[in-house]
């Protein structure tokens, strides 16, 4: 009888701490449901900060507005630009009074889908927890979530929008959580690749045929770049400098251990086709220097992947390589409204 009735409070508990969140005991925000592309399996989103359509439009507002930096200057956008699958264009992003951010910006599409560890290193395990890196980093955004919800108090939209969301005041709890659940929005998944796959035998040129087989079966790219987000999110290092990488030692720099080191997560393909520069920190600028690379085996290194090998192709079969990779862009989401919003200032 008293292991049931502590079972009972703990129960009790827990519902009162959900409700205790959303402020009050009749508030249910409508319900956001996201447009799943074809093959694509449903993603996970934690119970604790559950899709809404004001959690939504709120982090969508914070996303494009410069006030979430220190002078006002940049936005999340910034270094995520909507047409670029939310990449920047640049080898190393660039934040609050033009200062060099240390590594590439990794593109957000289908980040929802990212469970496993978020940038380049896996060092941060969610979406809520990713927010906070921009906005301390004194390269970034250079500021303070207790700052930026008093500057949210001061605009009636987000007073209203932060009420309609989570029943709160703005405070760092909705700015990290209505950022997270904005970007697990970002889908994409109608690509030509993914028309051709869900049975459209015409989606596809024969040169991006015979350059699809080359990715699956010859050169078996698919040991790294599986899935249907052409990634198995793993750790590797792939050979980019001999010895010790310059300027950043991936992994290592969280674990500092030598197994570690140079070690970066493997990056999803799709709309790769617009999201150079490559590489962790942009040292290739055209998916030819990519595969130029990776056709030389790379450079020597101790922890070097085992999977990265020399090989051999005509300019031809480079050719339909580089056309398939292209075959990965989803026009439909470089242009989607919903991603897009004209920049706060």
């Amino acid at each position: 009888m008293q292991r049931k009735v502590k079972r009972n409070i703990f129960i009790l508990l827990s519902c009162l701490s959900m409700l205790f969140i959303f402020g009050q005991f009749n508030f249910m925000p409508e319900a956001f449901k996201l447009k799943i592309p074809a093959g694509f399996p449903d993603p996970l989103i934690p119970e604790g900060n559950p899709l809404t359509k004001a959690s939504v439009e709120l982090g969508r507002e914070l996303f494009f507005d410069t006030f979430m930096s220190r002078d006002s200057s940049v936005s999340c956008a910034s270094c995520h630009h909507p047409h670029r699958a939310f990449t920047d264009g640049l080898s190393r992003s660039r934040g609050i009074k033009d200062r060099e951010v240390g590594r590439n910006a990794p593109g957000l599409a289908n980040v929802v889908y990212q469970t496993e560890g978020l940038l380049h290193d896996k060092g941060v395990p969610t979406l809520e927890m990713q927010i906070l890196v921009p906005v301390q980093e004194h390269n970034e955004f250079d500021f303070n979530l207790l700052l930026i919800a008093e500057r949210m108090k001061n605009n009636p939209l987000y007073v209203k929008l932060s009420k309609e969301a989570y029943n709160l005041e703005p405070n760092p709890y909705v700015i990290t959580r209505s950022i997270a659940n904005f970007e697990r929005t970002i889908l994409s998944g109608n690509s030509r690749y993914d028309q051709f796959i869900n049975g459209d035998d015409d989606a596809l040129s024969e040169s991006e045929k015979a350059g699809m087989n080359l990715f699956m079966n010859e050169l078996k790219c698919t040991a790294c770049h599986s899935g249907f987000l052409f990634s198995d999110f793993s750790l590797r290092n792939n050979a980019l400098y001999t010895n010790a990488y310059p300027l950043d030692s991936g992994r290592m720099r969280l674990t500092h251990k030598e197994v570690d080191r140079d070690l970066f997560k493997v990056p999803g393909l799709r709309n790769i086709e617009v999201t150079g520069p490559y590489m962790h920190d942009g040292s290739f600028h055209t998916l030819g220097e990519v595969i130029d690379h990776y056709q030389s085996g790379g450079k020597s290194h101790p922890n070097k992947s085992k999977e990265i090998q020399a090989f051999v192709l005509n300019e031809q079969e480079k050719t339909n390589l580089i056309d398939f990779l292209k075959s990965l862009t989803d026009d439909e989401f470089l242009r989607n409204p919903e991603y897009t919003m004209q920049v706060r200032q």
